[in-house]
């Protein structure tokens, strides 16, 4: 898939997009990218038409060619407190202003612009999918949330979350149903039951 470089070739532009929104478990991650015009990077495409061998090649890949990147965590308590898409945007809002540059438009992946943002922005439904600034920053958000995810498996490994990452797959929802809610879950989530038929906790 060939990705747009620019929304405004004559703008210093940031993607931002998020990963781990529909989780049950662990944190919502950010990511904010400003690409190097004179260092593209090839192969960049939306994180999700990615397998995990090519995300985590070009992470680094990102991490070096960009003129600046940003990641940042909201964790569950905080997601709990303002709810998922307050703190998706918040993590939006704290990626770009670590940004060791200021951008002067902010391309934002979805339907909503980031609010308290004093930068021009423009949000885009499947941005991911459109410009590369976004899709970086998608890939930098999920290999970032994954690596966090896979660490926190050693302390829970019943929960398998280093495959699952986190989302309510029938293995994850069982094991909450055994074993009950650790501190990296989402309380205010509704969880139904493997066969999806009543909700177990809301």
């Amino acid at each position: 898939m060939n990705l747009k470089s620019y929304y405004n070739i004559n703008t210093c532009e940031a993607g931002c997009d998020e990963a781990g929104r529909g989780c049950l478990a662990g944190p919502v991650v950010a990511a904010a990218v400003i690409l190097n015009p004179d260092r593209p990077i090839r192969r960049l495409n939306d994180s999700k038409q990615l397998n995990e061998q090519q995300r985590e090649a070009l992470r680094p890949e990102i991490e070096e060619r960009a003129l600046a990147y940003a990641v940042h965590f909201i964790g569950p308590a905080e997601i709990d407190l303002i709810n998922i898409l307050q703190a998706s945007l918040r993590a939006m809002l704290l990626s770009v202003g670590q940004l060791t540059c200021k951008p002067e438009l902010i391309l934002v992946d979805g339907n909503k612009t980031i609010p308290f943002l004093e930068i021009p922005q423009v949000a885009i439904i499947k941005g991911d999918t459109l410009y590369q600034s976004i899709a970086a920053a998608s890939i930098l958000a999920k290999t970032y949330r994954d690596e966090f995810m896979t660490a926190i498996h050693q302390e829970f490994p019943w929960y398998n979350w280093k495959k699952n990452k986190g989302y309510p797959t029938a293995e994850h929802r069982s094991a909450i149903l055994t074993r009950g809610f650790t501190p990296h879950h989402r309380m205010t989530f509704k969880i139904k039951d493997p066969n999806d038929t009543v909700n177990l906790f809301s």
